[in-house]
């Protein structure tokens, strides 16, 4: 089973590294997957050309079957668990978005919509929705996954903040000579390099001083607490900046190429829970304004 959905994901992408962030694996797991595959078929699948991968005629018959097998298989086990048609609505999301965005607004969601119960979860694992029971994801990443609906939610933009009297001391951030002044909050996820010199990681940040966090919301809540400058996603900082906690030190956004998207399984589309959520889900980004200075996009 698990070598069939590597199968579909690259024959989706065309690309055993894209594939495997879908799949939220390595390439090389990825590739031994479809090798052992191909094995076992006792045909090849794919024409691999340096990175350039293509299916063959073989691997083309095959990925309809596959995919409709797939989804004949979520539909099966759904049915099995009985929860189609009622129970809550059961939504993943990564917890920095949960607290920071999701949260906040949370009390529109029951004011328009009380018949609908949400059951909501905190994770940065890939969704499997046939093993799972979640109904909807909220995902950080560039789209692409296999075997589901996914639609984007929200552009993402980094751009500096830190508290008010930080700034006032050290001053507007507009070049690398602005960040040395700072202490600097460094995230794994989102890196200095990729505001100041458009994600090149060879430039010269080594000199920053500062401290290293694996956690975004982390890192935002140090800001607010005066702990130095961080590169904040908007969506992370939006009500923080508006509300005063955190301030701009830059005014220049950079659009960040992963985007939050909404990802949920064919099973689950026509769920009246679901399309609530959904929907009340594509208003609040509407409504949410991009960073002032930002380009149009």
């Amino acid at each position: 089973m698990g070598s069939l959905r590597v199968f579909v994901a690259v024959a989706d992408h065309l690309n055993f590294t894209r594939a495997a962030d879908a799949l939220g694996v390595t390439a090389s797991a990825a590739s031994l997957q479809i090798r052992a595959l191909e094995e076992y078929l006792a045909r090849p699948l794919f024409r691999r050309n340096g990175r350039q991968v293509h299916l063959t005629s073989e691997g083309a018959c095959l990925l309809p079957r596959v995919q409709q097998a797939l989804t004949d298989i979520e539909r099966a086990v759904d049915d099995v668990r009985g929860e189609r048609q009622s129970g809550p609505v059961k939504v993943t999301t990564l917890s920095s978005f949960l607290q920071q965005w999701l949260l906040p607004r949370m009390a529109r969601f029951r004011a328009a919509h009380p018949e609908v119960a949400l059951h909501l979860q905190s994770s940065p694992n890939t969704v499997d929705f046939v093993r799972e029971d979640f109904h909807l994801a909220i995902r950080f990443g560039t789209g692409g996954w296999p075997n589901v609906r996914a639609e984007k939610l929200l552009e993402e933009w980094l751009l500096p903040v830190c508290a008010p009297a930080l700034y006032k001391k050290y001053g507007p951030v507009r070049n690398v000579d602005d960040l040395r002044r700072y202490p600097l909050l460094h995230s794994v996820s989102e890196p200095w390099t990729t505001w100041m010199f458009d994600g090149r990681a060879d430039d010269p940040s080594a000199g920053f001083r500062g401290a290293l966090y694996d956690d975004s919301q982390a890192v935002v809540r140090l800001a607010v607490q005066g702990d130095g400058l961080a590169l904040g996603r908007w969506c992370l900082v939006a009500d923080d900046v508006g509300s005063g906690a955190l301030v701009a030190a830059g005014d220049r956004p950079v659009r960040f190429e992963r985007s939050y998207w909404v990802v949920w399984p064919n099973r689950a589309h026509e769920l009246p829970g679901v399309k609530a959520f959904i929907s009340w889900l594509r208003i609040e980004a509407a409504a949410f304004p991009a960073p002032s200075s930002a380009p149009a996009a």
